[in-house]
């Protein structure tokens, strides 16, 4: 039956095959219609999949033609040789030289069809990832030429799947650890660069990143000490250079400790002066306050919440935490000046917020007659209430600070002397804050 058919095929290209050789036959190498011949064999058999007669049609074509006459050539025998692996899967030696044929054809593809150069290269290196198992050395090589030859048009599942063997190889003591740091930076920056056709593709890309970063985190490659080492010089050489002094950042905050030293704060310095966001300026005033340095911390918080990339949400988050961080180093005029704004920018923060400016009124230190110096607690209280009422889960703290103030609301009789009755409005000034309250005696 199998000559029946080779007939047939032959008796077709007496016809089909005239007009081949009427044109320039060169390209199929020096013994052009035998490669025809078998060219046209193993694909009559591919068409119908009948993949177990085309695979040694193809074998021949694949010796007698140059691997420029037809990219099916390549393309239609790199299945077959990935079925003949699947086949003989246990077959150690014999799977070995049939993935040296299969990475070969990718080469082939990309040295004599360059329009499709990046395809076979990422094939190439899905392939790699595939069948190679037992040498992680030779899969990164190959991982690393082809993220060279392919560039913008490297596959994010390549630039993965570079660095997650790296990690690996460095676990092996195989590659350095600035070798990792730097494919770390450049992977993930071509990812960044990628530009997703759908909506899945972006969902993949951003879990790559996220796997990456997450593997860096919990690799443990390099020690807050060993980055300092690396990065210290290259940002003394280049101090105004945007990507190295964001690439620091990203780098030392993912090891552990290592946000409090100079060359944090100053890379931090850098990204605020040459491209200036609210995140940055947040980032400089966590620095700052953990370093002691409250006029800096005030200055760059203040400077997060007046730019125009903050929304308001952010912007009250960011006057609460400045309002808690003031209060615990004395600067209370400037901690109820910033809670009183939160209230009416976010609702789920009015009653910490209220509570909070509670605790300063009744911590205030107010000079004058025995009225007001005790009129701060009636305004602490009147906070006190608002807490609760704003946040019923603050009823218990509200309740105990009332109980705390109320013992020092002034006696009647001391009231009476000066004049001030219960019921009565008061206007309470102190350390730069004022507020209405009512007055309150006890007897």
């Amino acid at each position: 039956m199998k000559k029946v058919f080779l007939a047939v095929i032959s008796l077709t290209m007496l016809f089909s095959g005239a007009s081949l050789f009427a044109q320039d036959m060169s390209k199929y190498g020096e013994n052009a219609s035998e490669c025809v011949k078998y060219l046209s064999y193993y694909t009559e058999y591919y068409k119908q999949k009948n993949y177990d007669d085309a695979t040694p049609n193809w074998r021949t074509a694949y010796k007698l033609c140059p691997p420029s006459c037809s990219q099916n050539l390549l393309i239609q025998g790199s299945e077959l040789v990935s079925r003949l692996i699947a086949k003989n899967a246990k077959n150690t030696v014999m799977v070995e030289g049939l993935v040296d044929t299969l990475l070969t054809l990718q080469d082939q593809r990309a040295q004599y069809f360059p329009k499709y150069a990046a395809t076979a290269m990422n094939n190439k290196a899905s392939y790699a990832a595939k069948y190679i198992k037992n040498d992680p050395k030779r899969v990164y090589d190959i991982y690393e030429s082809v993220i060279a030859a392919n560039g913008a048009e490297t596959k994010a599942s390549v630039l993965f799947n570079d660095f997650k063997v790296a990690v690996d190889l460095y676990g092996d003591g195989v590659v350095g650890t600035e070798e990792v740091l730097n494919l770390y930076q450049r992977n993930l920056d071509m990812l960044n660069n990628i530009q997703p056709a759908s909506e899945i593709e972006k969902e993949q890309i951003a879990k790559f990143r996220t796997d990456i970063e997450t593997m860096f985190g919990t690799s443990k490659v390099a020690s807050c000490d060993d980055l300092l080492k690396i990065f210290g010089p290259r940002y003394e050489a280049n101090p105004n250079d945007l990507q190295l002094a964001t690439n620091i950042v990203k780098m030392l905050s993912l090891a552990d400790d290592c946000n409090s030293n100079d060359l944090f704060l100053n890379a931090v310095t850098t990204m605020y002066s040459l491209e200036p966001s609210a995140d940055a300026a947040y980032y400089l005033y966590k620095l700052h306050s953990a370093r002691g340095n409250v006029n800096d911390a005030i200055k760059y918080m203040n400077e997060a919440i007046d730019r125009d990339d903050s929304d308001v949400k952010d912007d009250a988050g960011y006057l609460y935490e400045l309002a808690v961080y003031c209060v615990k180093n004395g600067r209370n005029a400037t901690a109820y000046d910033a809670a009183t704004k939160v209230p009416s920018m976010d609702e789920t923060l009015a009653g910490k917020a209220y509570l909070l400016i509670g605790t300063i009124w009744g911590s205030a230190s107010c000079g004058g007659d025995e009225i007001a110096r005790r009129a701060p607690y009636w305004v602490a209280c009147d906070y006190m209430n608002k807490a609760k009422a704003a946040d019923p889960s603050l009823t218990d703290d509200a309740n105990r600070y009332i109980g705390q103030y109320s013992k020092y609301f002034p006696p009647a009789a001391d009231a009476f002397m000066y004049d001030v009755t219960n019921g009565q409005s008061y206007t309470v000034v102190c350390g730069g804050m004022r507020a209405t309250t009512t007055v309150r005696t006890v007897k």
